[in-house]
């Protein structure tokens, strides 16, 4: 069993720090990214250009999720193993799942398509970030 002070420690790391600095910068990119989408997808309408419920409903529920995942980064970084797990699941599953469903023929415009991809890159980094030693050492499997 890990005491406070280990794992206090082992937060405290330099490289554990960074990771997690760089990840929480990595989702705050991808809440700016979301943000844009939803923003583009607006000025479509507005300009009387087609736009899909599909594109309205995931541009608002893949930006509503950015401060959710941030909050849960943040509470990762201060020690919090569950916060921790479930960042590492969220960040491999999300990336699949956005690119999996815009593979989908004729679900939505490549455009809409390409720039979800790239809101979904700062995720993958987050999963690699979070899959370092640093982190990992930080919260060691329990046995």
């Amino acid at each position: 069993m890990l005491n406070t002070s280990d794992a206090t420690t082992r937060l405290d790391d330099p490289r554990t720090r960074e990771a997690f600095e760089t990840a929480k910068k990595c989702v705050t990119l991808y809440g700016v990214v979301c943000a844009i989408v939803l923003a583009t997808v607006v000025l479509l309408s507005i300009s009387g250009q087609t736009v899909t419920a599909f594109m309205w409903i995931r541009a608002v529920v893949l930006l509503a999720a950015a401060p959710v995942l941030h909050r849960l980064t943040v509470r990762a970084a201060q020690g919090e193993r569950r916060s921790y797990e479930r960042v590492r699941a969220i960040t491999v599953i999300m990336p699949i799942a956005i690119v999996g469903v815009d593979l989908i023929p004729g679900l939505c415009p490549a455009w809409y398509a390409v720039m979800q991809a790239i809101g979904a890159l700062p995720l993958i980094a987050v999963a690699f970030l979070t899959r370092s030693p640093g982190p990992r050492a930080a919260f060691p499997k329990s046995s």
